[in-house]
């Protein structure tokens, strides 16, 4: 059930990596002998998950959620230019049990209809282990490291980010959705009164529970990109249901680490 994370710029080769993974995990697992179960390779493409259904990066997550398995390996071929998108398939592995690692393609060209690849950085979990395909396409991914990253490494315990939460009420996904604004607009309120990099912003919302320890504000943020991050993190939400009303407070302080992670 590993999941390998190709990224990179159009142009860079990604597909070309992806089928040199898929042979190449398809041959190890021939080598290692004919008795057990198979493990296949699923290559989940960008354009292909979208066309089947859905769209987007929306489509791509569902693929490949839907792919992890038990013995299975995905490979998710697409830009994921964006470390939140990036960030959000971190969180299926671990929710899956499951070793991940990511290949970044060198090379390529921007494109307008494209995001700008927000490069990945080892130091951020959802970005490691980095491995880096050789410029030269002559040149082999370093397969006995990817393979040591996916099959000996053990997977990253679950934690409170990952974990089935309670959505299963109307009337308690409604007080998400008002948390979730009320948290963004008033970080927005602190911005315009003043809020400078580098301070932590206390955001007194109803809901998010005491001794909340609010959002360290990185740079300036703005309301367009704080809106899609809350979309995102319900988006996720939903697709986990749980409980109900008793743990409002507990998907408050989630809402307020995933965007600490994420506007960094």
């Amino acid at each position: 059930m590993p999941l390998v994370i190709l990224c990179g710029l159009p142009g860079s080769g990604k597909s070309r990596r992806a089928e040199e993974l898929r042979e190449a995990l398809s041959a190890q697992e021939e080598e290692e002998g004919g008795g057990g179960e198979e493990r296949r390779v699923f290559l989940v493409a960008e354009g292909e998950a979208a066309a089947g259904g859905g769209g987007g990066r929306a489509a791509l997550r569902a693929e490949a959620e839907r792919r992890l398995s038990r013995r299975d390996v995905v490979v998710v071929d697409a830009g994921n230019e964006l470390k939140s998108f990036r960030y959000e398939l971190y969180c299926l592995s671990k929710q899956a049990g499951t070793p991940h690692c990511l290949v970044l393609c060198p090379g390529g060209a921007p494109r307008p209809d494209r995001p700008a690849l927000e490069a990945p950085d080892p130091r951020h979990r959802w970005d490691r282990p980095l491995f880096a395909a050789p410029a030269d396409p002559a040149r082999p991914l370093p397969l006995p490291e990817i393979r040591a990253a996916l099959f000996e490494r053990r997977p990253p315990p679950a934690n409170r980010s990952t974990r089935a939460q309670p959505l299963q009420a109307a009337a308690f996904l409604h007080q998400l959705d008002r948390l979730t604004q009320d948290a963004v607009a008033a970080l927005m309120a602190a911005q315009r009164g003043g809020a400078q990099p580098g301070q932590l912003v206390p955001l007194a919302v109803d809901g998010l529970g005491q001794g909340s320890p609010g959002l360290l504000l990185r740079r300036p943020v703005s309301l367009a990109e704080l809106s899609r991050l809350r979309r995102q993190f319900l988006t996720y939400a939903k697709m986990h249901p749980g409980e109900g009303e008793g743990h409002l407070p507990r998907l408050g302080s989630m809402f307020l680490q995933y965007l600490n992670s994420n506007l960094q």
